[in-house]
């Protein structure tokens, strides 16, 4: 299905990135489409209220979260089919990136509603270029497990990663995560920044043991982004075959294109080789 997103003439629901510190950070785009627009689903009305005075907009706002999105999402879509443009945003930076709004762009793309991303904010993107780590190929994974057991599991699955990694964190388990990540990776390179964009932005750079001594020195308060250097360990992969390398990371719950693409990445060759070897066997 093709979504010709400005000349198809429907109504649209937008996906407005926000400031995640310096209100300079919102685009002329994005203000004026949350202006234009006849709704706003937000996360908070109160952050998104504080958002739209600074600018001097008035909008209806609807509490849309991960827990009411599941609820309203056909009220959306009759919105819609009433002619009204909705604008979607999350209290900080841009929708579905760890933030909600997934659910309802799922159901509207399936019914064939346009849905549109705008370009802005987000926290991961301004935390990979400026940390002295190999900015591509990433992962971007976003918050680990809170539960100490269940994060150290997915530690594990992700320590052969041969990609920069990139997490987000919560002030009250940086330390704890960090500890985790040591365990499981090593001492690697890593950056961590918080506060990104506001006044009081720091990005610490080193190794985890050099990180974990500069933050325990310092009050940790903010979000913070987690940068990790992959694993740059030369590992011997001669001992196993491609089929059974490929089965490793779809066992590890990775879709048959990643694991190709890992796969590749691990062995060196293009990853075209790998897919017709693998498909050609299949």
């Amino acid at each position: 299905m093709s979504q010709k997103s400005f000349k198809n003439n429907k109504n649209a629901l937008y996906l407005v990135p926000t400031p995640i510190g310096n209100m300079d950070d919102m685009t002329n785009r994005a203000i004026n489409v949350l202006r234009e627009c006849d709704i706003i689903l937000c996360e908070d009305t109160r952050v998104t209220g504080n958002l739209l005075s600074y600018f001097n907009i008035k909008k209806k706002m609807i509490c849309s979260n991960e827990q009411t999105e599941d609820n309203i999402k056909e009220k959306v879509a009759e919105y819609l089919d009433e002619g009204l443009n909705i604008a979607l945003v999350t209290d900080r930076g841009t929708p579905i990136i760890s933030d909600p709004g997934y659910k309802i762009v799922v159901y509207l793309t399936e019914k064939g509603y346009n849905v549109i991303g705008l370009a802005g904010p987000t926290a991961f993107v301004p935390a990979l270029i400026a940390s002295g780590i190999d900015p591509q190929p990433f992962l971007f994974y976003g918050f680990l497990n809170s539960k100490e057991m269940k994060r150290e599991k997915e530690l594990e699955r992700l320590k052969d990663y041969r990609f920069t990694i990139i997490f987000y964190e919560a002030p009250h388990r940086i330390i704890s995560t960090l500890n985790s990540i040591k365990n499981a990776f090593g001492n690697r390179k890593i950056s961590v920044s918080r506060e990104i964009s506001k006044l009081y932005e720091e990005i610490y750079r080193g190794t985890v043991e050099d990180v974990l001594i500069d933050l325990k020195k310092d009050s940790i308060k903010g979000e913070f982004v987690v940068v990790v250097e992959g694993n740059k360990e030369e590992t011997n992969y001669s001992n196993i075959t491609i089929d059974e390398h490929i089965k490793i990371y779809l066992d590890d719950g990775y879709t048959e294109k990643d694991a190709i693409k890992m796969v590749a990445n691990d062995r060196g060759v293009k990853k075209s080789e790998i897919y017709k070897y693998y498909h050609t066997r299949k």
